[in-house]
């Protein structure tokens, strides 16, 4: 595939001839799940500025987000601080015909939470040895889970976050707490081999894609989901368009001619 000069990066048209094909994939996966009632859940986590967002606009933008459902909670509410850690989480789980996709999820505690000192070193500890139970169970339940981890370089991050200071359209993405990240950095890297070494096992195993090319990461995140969930072509007849019936035909325009319209500005 041909690179950018400039940049040395996967150029936009090869890019997207090439999302194009995973995206009909993604179409027959659907449908699969939908038949099958399967329950999937994707977890997406990598530092701040990695790309997660941008590979699950990818992932979900030619499908129902009936099927591909996307969560992405909040700080937990006081209320819900007092709960069983995962238990929240666990409230978004699939039902049948469904792939839950978490934009971050309960490794929160294995990550943020752990370094910028959300919970204590105890309550870290507890979740990294209860953690490869708890998704035995999951799967044991008949869930397929997979877990991506998006890694970033350091310089990429920083040309990232440089970006979105000067970019009005993304100056939201950089909260007090992604800047604090970037500070971080290292505190960061050993939180993530920790969680790595405690939480990778045979029947959940984390998989890393390398995310300084936003564009390869993204098409072979698509891939690897495409390739770990078996799926097959579901038949479908083929859609016919009616024929529109005359009865009780009038001039259903003249009924707007009253009504305010939306100034045509374009």
């Amino acid at each position: 595939m041909a690179k950018d000069k400039s940049t040395g990066k996967m150029k936009r048209k090869d890019y997207e001839e090439e999302l194009h094909k995973l995206q009909i994939q993604l179409c027959h996966l659907q449908e699969w799940v939908k038949a099958n009632r399967l329950r999937v859940i994707v977890l997406f986590e990598g530092r701040d500025a990695a790309g997660k967002g941008g590979t699950i606009k990818a992932l979900t933008e030619k499908v129902s987000p009936r099927v591909f459902r996307v969560v992405a909670l909040p700080a937990p509410s006081d209320r819900e601080k007092s709960q069983l850690f995962i238990q929240r989480y666990m409230q978004q789980f699939p039902a049948a015909g469904e792939i839950v996709i978490f934009d971050r999820s309960w490794y929160n505690r294995a990550g943020v939470e752990y370094v910028m000192g959300f919970c204590t070193p105890a309550e870290h500890k507890r979740f990294l040895a209860l953690c490869p139970q708890m998704e035995r169970y999951i799967i044991e339940g008949g869930i397929i889970l997979i877990k991506l981890w998006l890694e970033v370089g350091m310089e990429e991050q920083e040309r990232r976050f440089r970006a979105r200071i000067d970019d009005p359209l993304r100056q939201w993405k950089l909260s007090p707490m992604d800047t604090e990240s970037y500070r971080r950095w290292y505190d960061y890297s050993r939180a993530r081999d920790l969680m790595f070494k405690a939480t990778s096992s045979k029947h959940a195993p984390w998989y890393v894609i390398r995310s300084d090319d936003k564009r390869r990461a993204r098409l072979n995140c698509i891939s690897h989901l495409l390739k770990t969930i078996p799926y097959g072509r579901v038949k479908r007849d083929k859609v016919k368009l009616p024929r529109r019936s005359d009865k009780g035909r009038y001039n259903d325009q003249a009924g707007l001619r009253e009504m305010k319209f939306v100034e045509a500005r374009y």
